[in-house]
């Protein structure tokens, strides 16, 4: 085999890919960031990021950030550390590169909310060229260096001489593009430096063009780090804080403060209830500035009773720097926010009863989630979660002080079956049909060992109605036989009891096991024969049947049960069993609905019959 000839490879040359920067930009436009409004917002952080530098050399130095908009151009101006004409070459033209060059920058690289060397071109969002003034701090004697950057992806560069020289810094401007200007208005700049800088921690002004003073942006710092006489005025403070940012008047507020990650905020926990699974986006900033206000990931799925606003120092912001990086740094955040949850809860519990009543008046969901993997939060918690009973919605501790042995239905269908019957017979039912009820309940007997809690069941409830006498049983006993023919289509039994209420004339005992299991053995029976049918018989089991239980102290049963008209006394029963079914309030299948309308029409028909 002849040998390959290596020339062409040894005479290949290196080549750079071409960027196409208007590509690029309506790629960051439609994927990257959410709204052309983050180009200022990437301006400030570099801005931000500019004083950090600075004050890295000049520790006690007074240094902030202006802004200029009077409708034609835009402007940021800043005291930092500024570049020179190498770092604007190396920097500013080099797409994906860092512009935080400080000096050991991967040492420091904490100090700085900008990880990305590609904010600066979501200026082009808005603008179709960005120019650039800048001088180093660094070197006294550095002069100051001009950019220009087109949205054709041309730049331009040149060293001003000595007599242009500003003092250290840099200025950015833009001059918009006609269809920018909703969001390089001068109130809508003003508006979005509010938005993303309000709680900087370096001075920020705005200035309109119109002549008058400049206007702080950021007067004053953070509600949670400024002083106040009492604690009371903090609280109320922090409260309206919490009113301001998100329109609704917080039923208490929780100090977040995590000083490992120099975070720091509040938790408002939201007056009203919301639907178990929503959570609400939270406000993040990093180092002061705003990264996102629907932060879902910095608190925990059960925790959305409250809305937080934090500003923290180690959090990683993503490439769009509008969510946060999910990193072990943010998931120990997260476990350590949620413990200063459970510990405000733990106060409530502990000093507060008012509070802690209102709380799980609203949220009882929540803490009911919580409690379920939280053994803390369930010893605190439990006796006070409401839930529902025969008795009405009560406490499981008052609802536990009366029933001895509590019992929990499976499903909420199950318990308006019985509800009303077992609370004549004195029985203690809870309804556990609903999402974490029926688990809690059974852990009742850990926070009260005087209790007992057991699953109700057909025959539990079928032993506290009392038997009629032998007489009344056999003169019933025509009726019954009739009653049971007509009714085996559903697999259903028909007894004669007594009990309470006498207003009910029929209670219907099934469960969603059983008619599971009636449904299985049905197609099993339709498939007998094929390979399908064989797999449901070998699982067939004995199928529960149905039991419509007729009350002999109801007065429309004792006339029913007389009654010796064959077709009559079927119809009649027929309608007895729709009623029941209905009273259950569970889904009607078909051939029930069909029943139901049908019964109701032959005793319309024979009440007519008799009447003409």
């Amino acid at each position: 085999m002849p040998l390959r000839d290596t020339s062409a490879q040894q005479a290949a040359t290196d080549r750079t890919f071409q960027v196409d920067l208007r590509g690029l930009v309506d790629l960051l436009s439609h994927h990257l960031y959410s709204s052309p409004r983050v180009y200022l917002r990437e301006l400030m952080q570099n801005a931000v990021d500019a004083l950090t530098a600075r004050h890295a050399i000049e520790p006690h130095g007074a240094f902030g950030i202006r802004l200029y908009a009077d409708g034609s151009v835009v402007r940021v101006e800043d005291d930092g550390v500024g570049l020179t004409e190498d770092d604007v070459h190396t920097f500013l033209a080099t797409i994906g590169r860092s512009s935080k060059r400080a000096e050991g920058i991967a040492e420091q690289r904490a100090d700085f909310i900008g990880q990305f060397g590609i904010g600066l071109l979501s200026c082009f969002l808005v603008a179709d060229e960005i120019h650039v003034l800048s001088r180093s701090a660094r070197t006294p004697d550095a002069p100051a260096v001009e950019w220009r950057g087109r949205g054709d992806g041309s730049y331009t560069v040149r060293t001003l001489p000595a007599s242009a020289r500003p003092r250290p810094g840099t200025t950015v401007t833009l001059t918009p593009r006609a269809d920018a200007g909703e969001w390089t208005r001068p109130a809508q700049v003003h508006a979005l430096a509010r938005h993303f800088g309000s709680l900087l921690r370096h001075p920020l002004t705005f200035d309109d063009g119109t002549g008058g003073a400049s206007a702080p942006v950021n007067p004053e710092p953070a509600p949670w780090s400024r002083t106040y006489p009492t604690p009371g005025a903090r609280s109320r403070a922090l409260a309206a804080y919490g009113e301001e940012v998100f329109g609704f008047t917080p039923l208490d507020t929780i100090e977040l403060d995590l000083p490992a990650v120099g975070l720091k905020g509040i938790a408002c926990v939201l007056p009203e209830a919301v639907p178990a699974g929503r959570r609400h986006g939270h406000r993040v900033h990093v180092k002061g500035m705003l990264l996102s206000e629907q932060a879902e990931e910095i608190l925990p799925e059960w925790a959305f009773f409250v809305r937080c606003v934090v500003d923290a120092e180690s959090l990683r912001p993503t490439a769009s720097r509008e969510s946060l990086y999910e990193d072990d740094t943010l998931a120990a955040v997260r476990d350590a926010l949620a413990e200063r949850l459970r510990a405000w809860i733990a106060r409530a519990a502990a000093s507060d009863p008012d509070l802690l009543h209102r709380f799980l008046q609203a949220h009882h969901l929540a803490v009911k989630s919580l409690a379920v993997h939280d053994d803390e939060i369930l010893r605190m918690l439990l006796p006070w979660l409401p839930f529902e009973t025969t008795d009405g919605h009560c406490t499981l501790d008052e609802f536990a002080r009366t029933h001895r042995t509590v019992l929990v239905t499976s499903s909420v269908e199950e318990f308006r079956q019985v509800a009303a019957i077992a609370s004549a017979a004195g029985l203690g039912v809870v309804n556990g049909g609903y999402t974490y009820d029926r688990e809690l309940v059974h852990r009742l007997p850990e926070i009260r060992p005087e209790a007992s809690v057991a699953d109700l069941d057909p025959a539990t409830l079928t032993a506290h109605l009392d038997p009629v006498d032998r007489e009344t049983e056999l003169a019933a006993a025509a009726y019954l036989a009739q009653a049971r023919d007509a009714l085996s289509v559903f697999d259903c039994d028909v007894a004669l009891r007594t009990f309470q209420p006498a207003s009910a004339p029929a209670l219907l005992v099934d469960s969603r096991e059983a008619r599971h299991e009636r449904t299985r053995s049905q197609l099993a029976r339709e498939q007998e024969g094929g390979l399908w049918g064989d797999i449901l018989g070998a699982l067939r089991q004995e199928a529960p049947r149905a039991q419509l239980i007729l009350n002999q102290l109801n007065p429309l049963v004792r006339t029913a049960v007389t009654i010796d008209e064959p077709e009559l006394a079927r119809t009649s029963a027929e309608a007895l069993y729709g009623q029941a079914a209905m009273l259950s309030r569970r889904p009607l299948r078909p051939a029930e609905s069909s029943l139901i309308n049908r019964s109701f029409l032959d005793l319309l028909a024979h009440a007519l019959r008799k009447d003409s």
